[in-house]
Parts: C-alpha cells; structure tokens; sequence
C-alpha cells in the first residue's frame, strides 16, 4: 500500500481557493464579534437594577476555584440585599410627593407587552414610571381638579423631559385628562 504525499490538501505552498478565504474571513469575523460581545456579558449592572436578579458575584478569596466560606457567602448575600434596598429606596422614598406632567398611553400600545412582560391593557389601573419597582402602587393627583387614581407600575418611561408618569387610559379618565392628553399631578408611593 502507497500513500500519495502529493495531496493538495497537505500542501502549505499552494494558494488559497477563494471559498478558502471567504470561510477565513468569517472566522476571523466570528472570532472578533465573540471578543467584542464577551464584554456585553457583566455581572454589573447601572443603578436601580435588581441586584437580585443575577447571581451574586464571586468574591475573590486568592485560591483558584475555591469557594466562599458561610461567613464569606452570608456577609455577601447580607450586602447584596442591603445594597438593593437601598436602591428601591432611593428610587421610592415612601410618602415623599412628587409632581410632574402625567401623559397617558395612545391606543396603539393596546396588548403590546410592557417592560414588565404583561400586556397593556388600557381598561387596568397601570402606569409606567422610569425608576420604581414594578408592582409599586402609586397613588396620582391631578392637580388642577383634585381627582385621585391608585395605579400599579408594570413598565418604564415616560422618556420625555418633565413627564414623571405615563397612565392607562382608564386612570386618565378617572383623573380628567384624557380631552387635554397632559395634566399636572402629584406622585406619592404607598407601597407594594
């Protein structure tokens, strides 16, 4: 038996196919995205995330893959959740008013999925805040009429400068606003 040492496959010397370079250059393009979106993937996040959300960072004890002792691991969790009441209470300080303009949602968003992952529904008392915890009951007075709404937060925004809320439909009707599309109102969290 003969084995041929002429094979074009083992060959360095000869020059590349052009389906050779594209399949290189797809690697080459493959790997730099993979470097790229390695850095996407942190264990940190901006501030009023949930930092129970995503697992709790591993500390760093010096030895290679050993893990934390109870002390190491209850101190950390204990921080962990010291640290995100502190952020749900700066981002919902109880009692505090807040005022602002109120706007609320255009029918177009009806059955769409907000960010808390239900529906809109315009018939529930729903609102979008940017920074309170979903399910926060927020108690909205308009001002210019004194009518109250109690609605619970399931999304975020409104992202538009000196809007602070951004109501269903049905809470805009109970508040008078829904003719004018805006209205002055107050703000005070009650709870969750």
């Amino acid at each position: 038996m003969t084995f041929d040492t002429t094979d074009d496959r083992l060959s360095p010397a000869r020059p590349a196919s052009s389906r050779e370079r594209r399949v290189r250059k797809t690697l080459f393009a493959a790997a730099i995205a993979s470097v790229l979106l390695a850095g996407c993937a942190s264990p940190y996040h901006p501030q009023g995330w949930e930092a129970t959300s995503s697992p709790p960072p591993v500390a760093a004890t010096g030895k290679s893959g050993s893990k934390p002792g109870k002390k190491e691991s209850a101190r950390r969790d204990a921080s962990i959740k010291r640290k995100a009441a502190d952020t749900r209470a700066s981002a919902s300080p109880m009692g505090k008013p807040r005022r602002g303009e109120a706007t609320y949602y255009a029918s177009y968003f009806e059955g769409r999925p907000t960010a808390s992952g239900e529906p809109y529904d315009s018939q529930a008392m729903t609102a979008a805040h940017k920074t309170l915890p979903f399910g926060t009951k927020v108690k909205v007075t308009a001002l210019d009429s004194g009518e109250t709404a109690v609605v619970r937060i399931n999304d975020r925004g409104p992202f538009v400068d000196g809007r602070i809320i951004d109501l269903s439909r049905k809470a805009a009707e109970q508040l008078g606003m829904v003719h004018e599309g805006a209205a002055e109102v107050q703000l005070q969290v009650l709870g969750q």
